[in-house]
Formats: C-alpha cells, sequence, structure tokens
C-alpha cells in the first residue's frame, strides 16, 4: 500500500468511525445538557400547566437545524438539548409501508439525497439516503422513525409532534403507546375539531392547539378538553395581553412562533428581545434561532430564580 492509498484509506476509517457514532442507529451516548426528565403523564400536565413560577422553554422549529445539522434529525436534536432543556418540534411523515418517518416535506429532494415523495418510497429505500442541512451540505445522517425519536428522547425532551395530513392519528398514537412516550409527547393540532379527534382516540394526550382569540378557546372548551391538557399556539405575533391572561388563568401555558419577523426583530435588536417575549406572555418560543432564545432565556430564569425539579 503506497502512502496516497494510505491515507485515503485512514480518512475513509476516520469517516465511517464518524458516522457510526453521528449518524448510526443507536443514538443513547449522544450528548444531552440538562434534560427535562418526566417519569409519567401527570407530571407532563404538572410541568405544562401554567403558573407564576412556570419555567420558560425553547422549541426547536424543525429539530433546530443549523450548519453541519440537518432538520428532523435525532442528531440535531441531541446537538440542541446538550445546550439547554428543549422542546422538539418535528413533523412526521408515512411512507409507502406505512412507516412513520420524521420529514417536513413530502417531497425528498429539498432536504435528502433522494428525490420524489416520501410516501412512494419504503422504509428500507428511505433509510440509504442521506439528509442535507439547510445549505444543502451532505450530512453522515440519515431519516429517523417516529419510534427511534421516540425512544432516544423518553426523560431527556419534549416533543411536539406536527402530523402531516396524510398520517393517521391512530397511527402516531399506537407508535406514543408502544415506546411508552405519553411522558414526553404532545400531538399538535390546527383546529378544535382536531384537537377532539385526537383527544377522543387518546384522551390522556396533551395537545397543540391553535388559539388566537376567545372563541377558540370557547370551542376546545365546548369539545370537553381539558385545560390541563392543552397548551396554545397564540401564532407568530405577540398575543393579546387580555387573551394571554385567560388562557393563564385556565393554566394553559402560551406557545409564541417567533420564527419569522419575530427572529428577524431579535436579530436586529438583540437577543434580550426574546426575554421580552416572555415577560409579556409567552412561555414557549417555538424558534429558527434556538441558541440565541436559549441565551436569553437563560438569564430570565437565573435572574429570577426560576427552578423546577423536572429540569435537571
Amino acid at each position: 500500500m503506497n502512502t496516497r492509498t494510505r491515507h485515503l484509506f485512514l480518512v475513509l476509517i476516520c469517516f465511517l468511525a464518524s458516522s457510526c457514532f453521528r449518524g448510526g442507529t443507536s443514538t443513547d451516548g449522544l450528548p444531552v445538557g440538562k434534560r427535562i426528565q418526566l417519569q409519567s403523564v401527570e407530571e407532563l400536565y404538572q410541568f405544562l400547566t401554567y403558573d407564576d413560577n412556570r419555567y420558560p422553554l425553547v422549541s426547536l422549529h424543525r429539530g433546530g437545524p443549523l450548519s453541519g445539522y440537518p432538520e428532523n434529525a435525532i442528531e440535531t436534536f441531541a446537538y440542541n438539548a446538550s445546550l439547554q432543556p428543549v422542546i422538539v418540534e418535528c413533523d412526521v411523515r408515512i411512507s409507502k409501508d406505512s412507516a412513520l418517518v420524521l420529514m417536513h416535506d413530502h417531497s425528498l429532494n429539498r432536504t435528502t439525497t433522494g428525490k420524489g415523495s416520501v410516501n412512494d418510497h419504503t422504509l428500507s429505500e428511505l433509510k440509504k439516503l442521506l439528509l442535507l442541512d439547510n445549505n444543502k451540505k451532505l450530512t453522515p445522517y440519515r431519516i429517523p422513525t417516529l419510534a427511534e425519536a421516540l425512544a432516544w428522547g423518553k426523560g431527556k425532551v419534549i416533543f411536539t409532534l406536527d402530523i402531516k395530513n396524510d398520517v393517521p392519528y391512530e397511527a402516531v398514537i399506537n407508535t406514543i403507546r408502544k415506546e411508552r412516550a405519553e411522558s414526553s409527547v404532545v400531538v399538535i393540532t390546527y383546529s378544535a375539531n382536531q384537537a377532539a379527534k385526537v383527544h377522543s382516540l387518546a384522551g390522556d394526550l396533551m395537545i397543540s392547539a391553535s388559539v388566537n382569540n376567545r372563541e377558540d378557546l370557547s370551542r376546545l372548551n365546548e369539545k370537553d378538553i381539558p385545560d390541563n391538557r392543552l397548551l396554545a399556539f397564540v401564532g407568530t405575533r405577540e398575543a393579546d395581553p387580555n387573551l394571554t391572561k385567560i388562557l393563564h388563568d385556565h393554566g394553559i401555558m402560551c406557545i409564541l412562533g417567533t420564527l419569522g419577523n419575530l427572529d428577524k426583530q431579535a436579530d436586529k435588536k438583540g437577543f434580550q428581545t426574546y426575554a421580552g417575549f416572555i415577560d409579556r406572555g409567552a412561555d414557549i418560543l417555538s424558534t429558527d434561532r434556538p441558541a440565541e432564545a436559549g441565551r436569553a432565556l437563560n438569564f430570565y430564569i437565573k435572574k429570577r430564580g426560576i427552578v423546577s425539579k423536572f429540569v435537571q
């Protein structure tokens, strides 16, 4: 073996070793910082019910992608979780052979080395693809199944699952049950009817529901969904303070989507802008800038001496 060949061989070995750790199926060794440690669904209700000492959190939009880390990848979740306690917002799609996988787009073209629709490929075919980061850079990471993500995340993070239109709620709920992940999952819904359907199928699961006004909350109450099963997504603009007060009076925490204009505002004005959102009533920030938002929340938490027995 000549010198050039030996060098190429060593590079290949290093890459494969890295891929086994960073992109392989075993994620037990991936680093996590402060964990959200919940042992039961009752503890999830307690942690996500509003009170004056609630623990503000960052939610990772599409799992918190950044350079070298693609969206909807367990390795990306783990990297973000190594920096701060997080809620992981991720997207659920279904394969040709009915496997549930994490993928935002209907098409594979933007975020993978594949082409075509997710549901035109079997799980085996999807697992052969590599993920691209948002700069189109190739990574060693692969498309995870929902089950793999839930198994990794238990006792570490909370997931909010954005279930795409062609995915049956029943299939997602069955996977949650099989992985015994009820204490680490919130199901995202976009209408009172969707929320009611999830609640009828699995009354113990927490639900994220869109609440833009009092009428939205009234419709959820009419569906007999208990307040302690709800998080309120109040939109991508700061909510009316009167609506925030009503939700808090019901014990319902508010998710503010800072992704988009509010993230741009914080980028221009400084990271402490995120703390202002919390001061004015937001409890969870769904953001494309989790490091910056987390930095502000860390200062906020320390300044006010906020602690939670569930964050360790």
